[in-house]
């Protein structure tokens, strides 16, 4: 007999044959196509057992093209994979990373689109989701909803099995078949990028702020705007896009792989003698901040409240500060972008305690354990900030 068990990945159960290929198909025509009764000299006639292998065969191929002819523009195409012996271990779908990437870009530029288009037509649609933690207003617009619907609904269409976690949520009824397939290719990506990579659509999660800075967003300080894609592979940061929709810029980057061409390191040695160190900090707590950190850094530390994390990444690069600082409660998918630029680049995002950020989609989206985000430094930043640190843990 043949041993057989079963396997599950994801939503689908595979099995895995321990006898190869042609040792089943073997024993099987044997059991199907015996010679039986009378008919027995003059031929072969099929067996009980013969007719169920048939519909069973049938079956099987029928259910196979299905499975092969369903999904995206990279064909979802069900690998099998086989040990050297012939026999079928496992069946998963993948997905091209490089493809991913190009897709991501687009989609934050289309939702960028939406975002500019909304806000210059001043059709804002303000609404409030409440308050934040520090008694702050929670906004959403219509900016933040049809920037959503274009990015999310866009990877549906080209990728419908990807876990997707966005900031926002559309009203039940909102027109979404409308909304434009994205490009999968994209020139610049191209250029850079000369290898792909393949990963299992399991192991992947797609982060997704439509629309960063809100606040500042319905106060009209377009430059802290920005929207987001991050990628993530079993929860480690790794194709990050931040686009500035009103300066119609876009950053990117793949970890290990390469980044976009505008994304320079405008560095300044941290901590030099003489140099007032910069720390870039949320608007909205800068005050507090700026205690914590004159006590932790001294006195000649020079604080820049700014909006939106996305931009506050971007600052680092561009030689505006040093570090960036947050000490209360974030949301991963503000931060999981700049992340993925960090690391491509040789820097660093960790908690204010120094642990990495697990972005899988079945963990907590809230970060409780504030930020520190560097290009360099980051070790020397850690130690100064140590006693924040175990304050926020004792909180949590």
């Amino acid at each position: 007999m043949i041993s057989v068990e079963k396997h599950s990945e994801g939503p689908q159960t595979f099995v895995v044959y321990r006898r190869s290929w042609k040792e089943a198909i073997s024993a099987f025509l044997r059991k199907g196509f015996e010679p039986t009764g009378a008919m027995a000299p003059m031929g072969v006639r099929l067996s009980p057992l013969g007719y169920a292998l048939i519909f069973i065969l049938i079956g099987s191929v029928v259910l196979y093209l299905q499975v092969w002819m369903r999904g995206s523009s990279d064909k979802k195409n069900p690998k099998l994979t086989l040990g050297q012996d012939g026999d079928v271990h496992s069946m998963s779908v993948d997905i091209s990373l490089k493809e991913l990437l190009a897709v991501s870009i687009d989609l934050a530029e289309k939702g960028g689109d939406k975002v500019r288009e909304i806000r210059e037509a001043n059709k804002l649609a303000e609404q409030s989701k409440g308050e934040t933690r520090e008694g702050a207003n929670d906004p959403m617009t219509d900016g933040d909803l049809q920037s959503h619907i274009a990015i999310v609904h866009g990877f549906e269409k080209v990728f419908p099995r990807l876990k997707v976690v966005s900031e926002e949520h559309e009203k039940k009824g909102d027109e979404v078949h409308t909304v434009e397939a994205p490009k999968t290719t994209h020139p610049e990506v191209d250029e850079v990028i000369k290898e792909d990579r393949r990963v299992p659509y399991e192991d992947i999660t797609v982060w997704v702020d439509p629309l960063d800075a809100t606040q500042e967003y319905t106060e009209d300080l377009r430059q802290y705007v920005t929207t987001m894609v991050c990628v993530a592979i079993k929860g480690k940061p790794t194709i990050g896009v931040i686009h500035k929709p009103f300066e119609h810029r876009t950053a990117w980057a793949w970890v290990g792989h390469g980044h976009s061409k505008g994304l320079n390191v405008l560095e300044r040695k941290a901590g030099e003698e003489g140099q007032a160190q910069r720390i870039i900090v949320s608007r909205s707590h800068a005050g507090s901040v700026e205690q914590v950190a004159k006590q932790m850094l001294g006195d000649k530390t020079e604080v820049i409240p700014a909006g939106g994390a996305g931009y506050k990444v971007l600052s680092l690069f561009e030689g505006i500060a040093d570090a960036y600082i947050h000490v209360t409660l974030i949301k991963k998918w503000d931060i999981c972008a700049g992340n993925a630029l960090l690391l491509a680049m040789n820097g660093h995002m960790t908690t204010l305690g120094g642990e990495e950020i697990n972005y899988s989609a079945e963990g907590n989206p809230k970060n409780e354990g504030g930020l520190l985000a560097t290009l360099v430094d980051h070790q020397k930043f850690l130690e100064k900030f140590a006693p924040e640190a175990k304050k926020l843990a004792e909180k949590h």
